[in-house]
């Protein structure tokens, strides 16, 4: 579950900077791993803690012991988010509760401050420290890429010999990271999403990237306007390296817009042929004219294309991403190519799973939204696609006149199946679709009998849902999971695959 055990209460713990929350009545909505988090580091430093949570579950129960030890308040079960209790100074938000929740609501209204988890991270870590002696914070957010760049960051960090905390929403919160007791680090990364933004309003990065915006999570934000400000928000106050995407304009418009740290940079990355302080790809390298003193002329070499895994153009991008914010923290080029070749990401992304009767399978569980998928869409011809989930809001309107000429057939499951179902009608008529009305996870071993039966030789079968997975499933892994299983069982367990996913998928 993260955080401390009962074994662990009374060991040292580090320095927090307290007087942000000291002697406050905070009330910490949820109980999730972020939430556990915030009321541990709330406690150390001396803040009055009360803790809600609605679910009353036999994981909570355990980590509200570890909190009542520790000399918080814990409420949990039905109504326990219904109001705003009084005498509420603080309230630390999950990620998880939209901000027209009851609670949030109630605490907006009073003018009680409503504070992410990060924002507490922030206040506590850096509040006496002028920016310079602060450990630096590199962020990354966007619709879709987030985790693979801070994962391929974090590693090209580590090849140049950095200790490096990987937090954020890629799942370690910032806050259990600042509550290590072992380890000093050099600099954190952290994967920022639009909810953790919202409720963020004074990070100093050092510096800071919007990989890309796309529709997505409308149905937790008033509207796509107030999404990407969300997104922008990032940049405010950056004290290094803007960074943006050149071939996506919105996110270059967020950087001059910002008000950042005078002397902060805007640094641009792009698939194309970098301009003056770009990073983008040549003759098949990715190149450097950004943080060099020749840049005006010339460029740096840091890897070959090659060397990222898997090799889609849009995670090429992300890789130049990362690597603007691992050379704006001073990494050698070298370090960027040994990290790209050390790392390992996790799995879901674009990750074939078998082949068998001259049909490829591949698992791209983590597209989420139709943006995502339809990167992953154009990596492939033709398909048999297999979609559905939780829209979020979203439509695929604009999604599927791109990859119509593509579709061999698509399978669609999941609560959203008949909204996927109507855009391919509009603009795939002819496209042959097959929807699995089974709302349980045993739903995807009819979807993968179905695909087979729509593909032939030479053809892709393409899980990319465009869509969340929680209405069948615990999360995006597990989807991918049931698929990969699905696949081979379909297959006798015996097809053409790649060895590495001879194992289960670690995420």
């Amino acid at each position: 579950m993260g955080g401390r055990t009962v074994s662990d209460i009374g060991a040292p713990r580090p320095r927090l900077y307290a007087e942000a929350v000291r002697g406050r009545s905070v009330l910490v909505a949820g109980l999730g791993r972020s939430g556990m988090a915030a009321a541990d580091g709330l406690l150390e430093c001396d803040a009055r803690v009360l803790v809600v949570d609605d679910s009353d579950t036999e994981a909570n129960r355990e980590k509200a012991q570890i909190l009542r030890t520790l000399g918080a308040e814990v409420r949990l079960g039905a109504g326990s988010t219904a109001e705003l209790p009084e005498g509420i100074e603080l309230v630390v938000a999950s990620p998880g509760l939209r901000p027209s929740t009851p609670l949030l609501a109630a605490a907006e209204a009073a003018g009680v401050p409503i504070w992410s988890e990060i924002e507490l991270a922030w206040q506590v870590s850096a509040a006496p420290l002028p920016a310079p002696e602060r450990t630096p914070w590199l962020a990354v957010t966007g619709t879709n890429g987030k985790t693979t760049t801070v994962e391929m960051c974090a590693a090209m960090l580590t090849a140049a010999g950095n200790r490096v905390a990987l937090v954020g929403n890629v799942g370690r919160p910032v806050m259990e990271a600042l509550l290590d007791t072992d380890v000093r680090y050099d600099v954190f990364v952290v994967e920022l999403s639009s909810f953790q933004l919202h409720y963020s309003h004074s990070l100093q990065l050092h510096s800071a990237a919007v990989l890309n915006l796309a529709p997505d999570h409308l149905e937790w934000h008033a509207s796509l306007e107030e999404y990407a400000a969300d997104k922008a928000s990032i940049y405010q106050r950056v004290t290094h390296s803007c960074v943006y995407n050149v071939d996506d304009p919105v996110t270059e418009r967020m950087v001059e817009e910002a008000d950042v740290t005078e002397g902060a940079r805007a640094i641009g990355f792009t698939l194309g042929t970098p301009g003056m302080s770009m990073l983008g790809v040549v003759d098949d390298l990715l190149v450097d004219r950004a943080f060099i003193e020749q840049r005006k002329t010339s460029a740096l070499e840091l890897a070959e294309v090659g060397e990222v895994q898997p090799n889609a153009p849009h995670n090429i991008a992300n890789a130049l991403a990362a690597a603007a914010l691992a050379r704006s923290f001073g990494v050698p080029a070298t370090a960027v190519r040994d990290g790209l070749r050390a790392l390992e990401l996790g799995g879901h992304r674009i990750q074939t799973v078998a082949t068998g009767d001259g049909v490829t399978w591949v698992d791209d569980s983590k597209a989420t939204n139709p943006a995502a998928a339809a990167t992953s869409m154009l990596a492939f011809d033709p398909i048999v696609w297999i979609a559905g989930g939780q829209a979020k809001g979203t439509s695929f309107d604009e999604l599927l006149p791109r990859v119509a000429d593509r579709l061999r057939g698509a399978v669609l499951l999941g609560v959203d199946r008949e909204l996927v179902r109507d855009a391919l009608s509009r603009h795939a008529p002819d496209v042959p679709v097959i929807v699995i009305d089974n709302p349980e996870t045993g739903a995807m071993t009819e979807a993968v009998a179905a695909a087979a039966e729509l593909a032939g030789p030479g053809d892709t079968v393409l899980l990319a849902p465009g869509c969340a997975s929680l209405d069948m499933f615990r999360s995006y892994g597990a989807r991918g999971d049931a698929f990969a299983d699905a696949v081979r069982a379909h297959l006798g367990d015996d097809p053409d695959r790649s060895t590495e996913d001879d194992e289960p998928d670690q995420h």
